[in-house]
């Protein structure tokens, strides 16, 4: 059965497209078969994994609003084990033509349904890139999710929104899946320089006990380039300190998930 995790924050700008494509890749590196769903008009994981989003045969657009087959619309990528359901800019008018439409809120929730592999195999993790907003294109990730994964550049104003999207996550909850659990928060753009930094890592981890990843993701500048190439970082630069740091991310989703062991502690 496939683990499914929505990437969300209603701030732009805070690393969900760069945590989902390279937590992605390091996946499907590990050898889980891995689908990223592309829930963001600006298209931008599709783009990083080295497609063309006005040139794709068919979308998520088609997929939420048009009822085309999730297995039309899943496209391989360069990379084993790794697929994507890409986005289009089209998608940016899916807010306003899901509204007419029966189970708006579940369209993203009945087409991931059974999804299988070309071969058969369900997938390990599906990882739904979502809009920054909390519109209903995030509403139907969240729907059709498992667990979220929040984000959070390390920066005062990225503090603003966390309760604003921890609300929602709840109405989420009580209203449309009521097993819909927050899997954890993501430090991201890290710059050991800075006091704020720190400070912000510290508030975050007060306001959400137990619920933030040990690692943390530093500002790096081949993690910033590597979406220019089509590539995701466990490929562009792995040895950097954004590769090594998504690695580490990678590991401990794993092992939280009961994926890999924990090594013994003499090891």
């Amino acid at each position: 059965m496939s683990i499914i995790y929505a990437l969300a924050n209603q701030k732009g700008g805070v690393g969900k497209t760069t945590t989902a494509v390279n937590v992605g890749s390091y996946l499907a590196e590990w050898g889980q078969q891995v689908l990223i769903v592309d829930a963001d008009p600006q298209a931008n994981a599709t783009s990083a994994l080295g497609l063309d989003k006005h040139a794709i045969p068919s979308s998520i657009y088609d997929l939420l609003v048009q009822d085309v087959p999730l297995a039309r619309v899943i496209q391989p990528t360069r990379y084993e084990r790794l697929s994507i359901v890409p986005a289009s800019p089209k998608l940016a008018g899916a807010t306003v033509e899901l509204v007419g439409l029966t189970r708006r809120e579940y369209r993203l929730h009945d087409a991931l349904r059974g999804v299988d592999t070309e071969n058969g195999d369900g997938y390990d993790y599906v990882l739904i890139d979502c809009p920054p907003s909390l519109g209903i294109l995030t509403v139907n990730a969240l729907t059709a999710t498992n667990g979220v994964i929040i984000p959070v550049q390390c920066e005062y104003l990225a503090l603003e929104g966390l309760s604003q999207l921890s609300r929602a996550i709840e109405l989420v909850r009580r209203a449309l899946n009521s097993t819909l659990q927050l899997r954890g928060l993501v430090m991201t753009m890290y710059d050991v320089r800075t006091t704020l930094a720190k400070q912000v890592v510290e508030e975050v981890k007060g306001y959400f006990p137990g619920r933030v990843f040990n690692t943390i993701i530093p500002r790096n500048v081949r993690v910033s380039e590597a979406p220019s190439y089509g590539e995701p970082i466990a490929s562009y630069a792995p040895h950097s300190a954004g590769g090594l740091a998504y690695a580490t991310l990678t590991k401990e989703l794993l092992l939280g998930d009961g994926k890999i062991k924990a090594p013994a502690k003499n090891c």
